[in-house]
């Protein structure tokens, strides 16, 4: 068996090599050529992967290790005939760092009490429903817009309009769809923007064309009292870079790239693989994955809780290095900075998720605890 693979993709060997032969290419230049004979695509979100690509080819199965689908034209793929999985979930710890981290950084600059705010999460699937609960267990307000969940559920959710009045905070996971009965492309448009609450944080960790790119550069530049954080952009790897100018923390679509989540999206793949082929999956993630850098913590009782919210978290992730490594590549022409767009993303540095991390605490401290348990970190 042939198999191409994205070459981001990690322990495709440790995975797929008792299949069949592997090669891989850059995610972005995989094209009719580059896919040749191979009868097996992994890829990541970079690859369009459509009947320009398949047609005639004798691929029989695509597997894409990410939670989004929107780069794969589905509908194709069902008429082709040609088997296809993600990764839902994969990288949902990862994300809801990168959102914790952010929002530690504005609060310290505003001196803003992170409990005082009302959050608004729109998108409620993998990675927005894992937000609401750990937003929620560390006992803040919380809104949730999805009105794909609300038609099947019902429960308490908001209307879109809901959450622009009441909320101070903004976090998108949606995925980007132009058409059904709820299309999220331009999701947040001039409009939307505009009705943003006096000093506001919107944060966009989906995708870029969720949010009117260029209206928020122009509403960025008039309304000094807005936060934004983006890692995602419309266009990329091309960035609009007087909107990341105006970013609080800007980041080149890494949100969700922990190492587990990026382990974690090739197992399911490999399992979902298993399963099309009628095999029981026989490598476990658990038996590859290495050891993290930082094991433990300790935390005396009387610590204040914000500060130490703060130092937990960084101490495993801090997304303030993505940002200044990312605005060191906004300088040169397009092309320099196409390129130092995908070499971040292609040498990214190991990073672990927070709730791999244990925390001991000297006696009772009944708020930490409840912290750390929001957080999802063991405690001795």
């Amino acid at each position: 068996m042939r198999i191409l693979a994205d070459e981001n993709i990690p322990l495709v060997d440790a995975f797929f090599g008792a299949f069949g032969d592997i090669r891989r290419a850059p995610g972005r230049s995989i094209d009719r050529e580059t896919l040749g004979d191979a009868e097996v695509l992994l890829v990541r979100s970079v690859t369009r992967v459509d009947e320009a690509l398949l047609a005639g080819s004798q691929v029989r199965f695509v597997g894409t290790c990410t939670i989004g689908t929107d780069h794969l034209d589905l509908e194709y793929l069902r008429q082709a005939g040609i088997a296809w999985a993600s990764a839902p979930g994969c990288n949902a710890r990862g994300v809801v760092d990168y959102v914790l981290g952010s929002l530690i950084s504005l609060a310290e600059v505003h001196g803003v009490d992170l409990a005082s705010r009302t959050y608004g999460v729109i998108g409620a699937g993998q990675v927005g429903g894992r937000l609401v609960d750990v937003l929620r267990s560390l006992g803040w307000r919380v809104l949730v817009c999805d009105p794909l969940r609300q038609e099947a559920e019902g429960g308490d959710f908001v209307d879109l309009p809901t959450i622009l009045s009441e909320c101070d905070v903004l976090s998108l996971h949606t995925p980007l769809t132009r058409s059904g009965p709820h299309p999220t492309w331009h999701l947040l448009g001039r409009e939307e923007l505009g009705r943003l609450r006096p000093g506001s944080w919107l944060i966009n960790a989906s995708r870029g064309a969720v949010v009117d790119n260029a209206a928020l550069r122009e509403l960025l530049a008039d309304r000094t009292d807005l936060e934004a954080v983006l890692d995602v952009w419309e266009g990329e790897p091309e960035v609009d870079v007087a909107l990341a100018d105006l970013c609080h923390i800007a980041t080149p679509h890494i949100a969700g790239y922990s190492l587990d989540g990026k382990l974690r999206g090739t197992e399911q793949i490999y399992q979902a693989f298993c399963r099309e082929r009628g095999l029981p999956p026989s490598i476990r993630l658990d038996a590859l994955l290495p050891a993290p850098w930082l094991r433990e913590l300790s935390l005396d009782a009387g610590a204040d809780p914000a500060w130490a919210l703060a130092m937990v978290c960084r101490a495993v992730y801090d997304p303030r290095r993505d940002d200044a490594d990312f605005r060191r590549t906004l300088q040169g022409g397009s092309a320099e900075r196409r390129a130092g767009f995908d070499a971040l993303r292609k040498h990214y540095p190991p990073r672990r998720e927070i709730d791999g991390l244990r925390v001991s605490l000297g006696r009772e401290a009944p708020i930490l605890k409840q912290m750390l348990k929001a957080l999802g970190i063991s405690q001795d």
